[in-house]
């Protein structure tokens, strides 16, 4: 008699591994929005939730208007300019113009209400645009220490390839 089962696949364990980690994630994340709501219901006052939703669209339409847009071109350009950008360099500039942008979104109202002015001179008393601007040029150094490291690790590792291949 033929035996008509499928064999099992190999990486059935960790799939269920997986979609455990994934459950397990998911529910985090449920859980981290019901604390936000019910923080949100009962420690801001509803006249202030307009200019909630305001900014959650702003932030909508920095992320998914423009940086998402900016990073995904970002990252064509690199592929197009030259087939030899390794795809873990191009992670690397990814992960560092979204981590630009984060701060972009969160740094840019602290800057604009300071310019606005306040009553109170305490509320807002650094030099934002500074900051951020320091912030940008140590994330830029970063960035290429992270492409030089990665670059200098791969050199060694096919070198070490290579060598043991003679």
């Amino acid at each position: 008699m033929i035996n008509t089962t499928a064999p099992e696949p190999i990486l059935a364990g960790r799939m269920t591994v997986t979609r455990r980690w994934q459950a397990g994630l998911i529910l985090v994340g449920i859980a981290l929005l019901v604390v936000g709501a019910m923080t949100l219901l009962s420690d801001v006052a509803p006249k202030d939730y307009v200019g909630i939703a305001i900014w959650f669209l702003g932030a909508l339409v920095i992320h998914d208007g423009i940086a998402a847009f900016a990073i995904f071109g970002v990252s064509i350009l690199m592929r197009r300019a030259s087939r030899k950008i390794p795809l873990v360099v191009i992670a690397i500039v990814q992960g560092a113009l979204a981590i630009g942008a984060i701060f972009f979104v969160i740094v840019v109202p602290a800057i604009l209400k300071k310019n606005i002015g306040s009553a109170n001179t305490s509320i807002l008393p650094l030099d934002y645009g500074l900051n951020l601007a320091l912030f940008y040029a140590g994330l830029a150094v970063a960035t290429a220490a992270a492409i030089a490291t990665y670059l200098v690790l791969a050199r060694r590792q096919n070198a070490r390839a290579s060598s043991s291949q003679n």
